[in-house]
């Protein structure tokens, strides 16, 4: 195919991602210079996040048979932008600055997160599996580094370790469900599948196979049950802004490119495999909400929640009409803000050259006394993952039970009331940990003045959105509304 300007506009966010990674990589044998790395890191992505404006003009456009370039890539593309731009913000709170910081090299961290994004890019504008493989295993490989970055630490060695091997299992199996199903649709592009498997009234069982085997290389992925037990244990050994790259920007991209497939191949998503999603979801659900009622460690506890906020997700998978895509859109954005909001509060309690993250639950013990606008982000952030009103948790929340009900799911819908009663509980017991006082307790607590540096601005910026979101969604609504997907 021939090469048009408007193809350049509409690749613009992945060209300027990977010019910018290229000029990290160069400045980084030039001279190492943590702030000068953050600076033009941060640079980077902002440009390519301008750049989707231009590219929403161009936009839907076919770039190459593997690329399809829509509202809907970009919605997602721009998801992943903010969420890497937060968590390279994060990261230069995280690593700290000098002789007293992080005691390796610094610099490679952007790098690594801005490899992760590029991958992240490529995996929602994917239109072919092979475009879903190159995108998923660019996402994945420099996440096996981030993971185990904190290289002085066994428990992030660990994590990194079960992550990379897990998730090479994870690919081998998508990779063989994707033989399975070019055997029986003899394409490759989700539009091929999808007309071929709507020409029969069943799919195959080899096509079936090869979808079961793709969903379990996803689920992997996205930590659903039963591919879940590496969630807690990376989670809590990966460097706190590690972990808010995988639980948003990582999960996002796999998530859209899923909803793509379903969407565009509407037999994929019927039959056995619609009750086994069914299955999977409900199991989620309830196992992930009731495994984080015994944890006591505030990054496992988010693990274990993740694991079942994406078993709510799967509600508006299932359903897969009428308000579904709005309604994934929605609840991804309000999770990634939530996320990223109480990672953040994570980050700024942790020094990483102090042993391990501040990631305990006693050590938040009676915070507020001690640092009350910090605590404010993180009760803010709790209510959100909780879903209680006025915040943008229930935005999210509502849409997923409206689809659920729309598609008379009442199975699922049942199922996230039930998980939902369940996460309020043990979100309120970290709410009431902040507000305790104990006398002669061993204190943790973040910079004196956390809120004048760049990462405790954007965790405020993060927590006004939070809030304004959950007063006045119609901006975020409007703006999920827009983002159709392209065939």
């Amino acid at each position: 195919m021939e090469f048009t300007i408007q193809h350049f506009i509409a690749l613009a966010p992945l060209l300027i991602t990977s010019l910018t990674i290229v000029v990290v990589m160069l400045a980084i044998a030039w001279r190492r210079n943590h702030s000068q790395t953050f600076l033009l890191s941060c640079a980077g992505l902002n440009l390519a996040l301008l750049s989707i404006i231009p590219a929403l003009k161009v936009a839907p456009l076919a770039v190459t048979p593997l690329m399809m370039v829509d509202d809907f890539a970009l919605l997602y593309i721009a998801l992943i932008l903010v969420a890497t731009l937060a968590c390279v913000t994060l990261a230069h709170a995280y690593l700290g600055e000098g002789g007293t910081g992080y005691p390796g090299n610094k610099e490679e961290l952007y790098l690594l997160i801005l490899l992760a994004a590029a991958g992240g890019i490529v995996l929602v504008s994917a239109q072919h599996l092979a475009g879903l493989f190159i995108g998923l295993e660019l996402l994945s490989i420099p996440t096996y580094g981030l993971v185990a970055y904190a290289f002085f630490n066994k428990r992030s060695l660990e994590a990194g370790i079960k992550y990379m091997v897990l998730s090479a299992a994870g690919s081998a199996f998508l990779l063989f469900g994707m033989a399975l199903l070019y055997a029986e649709a003899g394409s490759l592009s989700f539009t091929g599948i999808g007309q071929a498997l709507a020409a029969t009234n069943s799919p195959a069982p080899i096509a079936q196979l090869g979808l079961a085997m793709m969903l379990i290389g996803l689920a992997f992925k996205l930590s659903l049950v039963p591919f879940h037990l590496w969630t807690p244990d990376v989670y809590e050994g990966a460097p706190a802004p590690v972990a808010a790259f995988l639980a948003t920007a990582s999960k996002v991209a796999v998530f859209a490119v899923m909803v793509r497939l379903f969407q565009i191949s509407p037999a994929a998503n019927t039959g056995v495999l619609s009750n086994v999603l069914t299955v999977i979801a409900i199991a989620s659900i309830l196992f992930g909400n009731l495994l984080a009622l015994t944890q006591n460690n505030l990054k496992r506890l988010l693990g274990y929640s993740s694991i079942a906020h994406f078993g709510y997700l799967l509600i508006a998978l299932v359903a897969s009409k009428g308000l579904a895509v709005e309604a994934i859109g929605v609840y991804l954005v309000t999770y990634v803000i939530t996320s990223l909001g109480a990672f953040g509060v994570i980050t700024l309690m942790s020094s990483p050259y102090k042993g391990r993250d501040a990631d305990a639950l006693y050590e938040y013990r009676g915070l507020f006394w001690r640092r009350p606008y910090l605590t404010a982000v993180l009760t803010v952030m709790m209510l959100s993952l909780a879903g209680i009103p006025l915040t943008a948790g229930f935005i999210g929340k509502f849409y997923i039970v409206a689809t659920g009900v729309e598609a008379h799911e009442w199975w699922l819908v049942a199922s996230l009331v039930l998980g939902s009663a369940i996460g309020v509980f043990y979100y309120l017991r970290v709410m009431v940990t902040l507000y305790l006082i104990e006398p002669n307790l061993r204190r943790v607590d973040a910079e004196l003045h956390w809120e004048q540096k760049a990462g405790g601005v954007m965790l405020l910026a993060i927590a006004l959105l939070a809030f304004f979101l959950g007063v006045y969604p119609q901006p975020l609504l409007t703006l999920v509304q827009h983002a159709v997907l392209g065939v």
